[in-house]
């Protein structure tokens, strides 16, 4: 790979390490510590996530206008102050609003990197978003590992651990992006104008197609989030304790890191059959979730944990390749971001939606429902394409 891809690499490793710190501790924290159910958490998670679908429209913007380096600064130094600020006030209401914050200067940076990637490397395809991704999933190795143990010996460290974080990755975007080459919008406003008003740029063909596909990422998404959400509660109600949950993330790094040199040749041999793909992924993750239904010790959701790591190394890196494909010139950043804003809307949803169907049902009835929703989230896999072929 390109050295500037590498640089990536290392931002999103840390990035996610960070990220990965809090988020599965967010919903213990505010069911246990806040004294709030869990629609409550499933509510301030929906708002997190909001803010971080526009955050995301708004870092694909930047990052066609102003450039990823800016746009990802940006996004880095507003996560810091949210960060700093729920470092000295975690109570209630104060965790909300930094919560808040955090989710829409997160959501900034996400579809800048993506962007550059396929920028900075058009030659690679699939992989370098392959190996963004493995990245992404060696942070989730790594962070709640960590969370699980911080979290029992105290729940302020965990905020100050992403906070030293955030301010190591903002270190590495300052003096290893600068010069990526991307760092400036790709055309001036009066050429992006011109572009825009084109033929091909006025034909939405390749955006509707787009939307097809995220709408696999939103599906599957929902249902994936409950493993960050509603899951741990669960999994504390069958006596398996906060440590061994951390260490379910763990298995689910490191099984995609290990199973990416089997995977990777495979995936890229079939890339011409992507969308089929996202099919097999989609079905894999659907039966982890059958698994979850009958699972009563940790073995067993370590056991549901590998069968949705094995989908989703099919499903998450193929659909910001394919906006990459569809993006016409100088919209790259703007694809990424609907992308990005896919992915966020699920996990806006997913939580608050999960909460619901436990405090109103019960954790059975929802994994059926979930199950049902990897079912819907078949059609538009096989479908996204359908537009393309009318023109």
């Amino acid at each position: 790979m390109p050295k500037s891809i590498w640089l990536l690499v290392i931002g999103m490793l840390v990035n996610n390490i960070g990220n990965s710190l809090i988020w599965p501790i967010n919903s213990i924290y505010i069911h246990e510590e806040l004294g709030q159910t869990l629609t409550i958490a499933g509510l301030i998670l929906m708002i997190n996530s909001g803010a971080g679908v526009i955050g995301s429209l708004i870092g694909g913007y930047f990052f066609d206008r102003i450039g990823g380096y800016k746009s990802i600064l940006i996004g880095i130094g507003i996560t810091i102050f949210a960060l700093a600020g729920l470092t000295l006030w975690h109570g209630w209401p104060h965790y909300v609003i930094f919560l808040t914050i955090m989710g829409f200067g997160s959501g900034i940076v996400f579809p800048s990197m993506f962007a550059m990637v396929g920028v900075l490397w058009p030659e690679g395809g699939r992989r370098g978003f392959n190996t963004l991704y493995i990245a992404q999933n060696v942070g989730v190795a790594i962070g709640p590992a960590l969370a699980g143990p911080i979290a029992e010996f105290s729940f302020t460290y965990i905020f100050m651990s992403n906070l030293v974080m955030y301010i190591i990755f903002f270190m590495i975007a300052f003096f290893g992006y600068r010069n990526l080459g991307v760092n400036v919008p790709t055309r001036n406003k009066k050429e992006t104008d011109k572009q825009l008003n084109d033929g091909k740029a006025k034909d939405k063909t390749p955006f509707y197609s787009l939307l097809i596909v995220c709408s696999v990422f939103l599906l599957a998404t929902i249902s994936y989030s409950q493993w960050a959400s509603t899951m741990p509660s669960h999994m504390q109600g069958l006596g398996i304790s906060l440590s061994e949950y951390g260490l379910v993330w763990t298995i689910n790094g490191l099984l995609i890191v290990t199973l990416q040199p089997l995977a990777s040749p495979l995936l890229n041999r079939y890339e011409h059959k992507i969308k089929y793909q996202l099919v097999v992924g989609v079905i894999i993750m659907m039966l982890s979730f059958v698994v979850v239904q009958f699972a009563e010790t940790f073995t067993i959701f370590a056991v549901a944990m590998v069968i949705i790591t094995i989908g989703e190394i099919f499903v998450w890196p193929a659909i910001p390749a394919i906006a990459n494909r569809l993006a016409p010139k100088g919209l790259e950043g703007m694809y990424q971001g609907v992308v990005t804003s896919a992915g966020s809307i699920g996990r806006m949803i997913g939580p608050f939606f999960g909460g619901i169907m436990v405090d109103q049902f019960n954790m059975d009835i929802l994994i059926w429902v979930l199950c049902f929703i990897f079912i819907i989230a078949i059609i538009p896999c096989l479908l996204y394409d359908r537009p393309l072929k009318k023109v």
